[in-house]
């Protein structure tokens, strides 16, 4: 018991590692853009860096105790948010400037499925890592050893999921999803700005997301293993 205890908590301190460093990433990259935009009230709120405390300081609850507690219940994945402040008069007058911002986050998090993705092929090549029999949030490649290699794989394969997690979610069109904002980028600037003032008066948030994540449920099994064949091309998962 003591040792299974043990390594729950190891996993559970490299989840939260993976999922901090994931979302600073994300809402750094919102600060930046929005800032390179022309809208710096994150960058004056201390929100472009890598630092997580500015972060954690806007954000406790979601940053902390969710992620926390989210471990702690099955199925043991840590999940939790943050934010980027911004300005809605700048959005309305510079909608696609705005939608770049919210695309920002997402593409972080693409960024570093990439470095992962990397950093797994990287430990086959030398033969640290090799292809897994079964995948799983905490399991998307095999150590060859214990010690610091067990430790990097599953540090890698948490933060490639979870980053695909994250990545792919946001993208969905619904608020208060980066989605919603980024697919006016599909629209011209007028029905851009109507889209984001109808959205905007109808409290969609919460509901918003409940049906983001009721969508997003059925279809992750397919984005999870269509991700895997991505970095295992040839193998039984492509």
């Amino acid at each position: 018991m003591d040792a299974i205890n043990a390594q729950f908590l190891v996993i559970g301190i490299i989840w939260y590692i993976a999922f901090l460093f994931s979302t600073v990433c994300h809402e750094g990259a919102h600060a930046l853009v929005a800032h390179l935009g022309g809208d710096s009230t994150a960058f004056h709120g201390g929100q472009v860096t890598l630092n997580p405390l500015p972060h954690i300081r806007r954000e406790p609850f979601g940053t902390v105790l969710v992620p926390i507690v989210t471990y702690l219940l099955p199925p043991h994945w840590m999940l939790g948010w943050a934010s980027a402040p911004y300005d809605p008069t700048w959005q309305h007058r510079y909608p696609r400037r705005a939608a770049w911002m919210a695309l920002a986050g997402p593409g972080a998090n693409f960024t570093l499925v990439i470095l992962s993705a990397v950093g797994i092929r990287v430990g086959i090549a030398m033969g640290a890592f090799r292809v897994p029999t079964g995948a799983n949030f905490t399991h998307v490649t095999d150590a060859t050893t214990s010690g610091s290699a067990e430790f990097a794989a599953t540090f890698l394969s948490i933060l490639f999921v979870l980053n695909v997690l994250l990545g792919t979610f946001n993208l969905l069109p619904v608020p208060p999803l980066d989605g919603h904002t980024a697919v006016t980028l599909l629209m011209s600037e007028g029905t851009a700005l109507r889209f984001l003032d109808w959205s905007r008066t109808q409290g969609l948030g919460y509901a918003g997301l409940l049906l983001a994540w009721v969508l997003y449920d059925k279809i992750f099994d397919f984005i999870f293993r269509f991700s895997l064949a991505l970095l295992y091309p040839g193998s039984s998962w492509g």
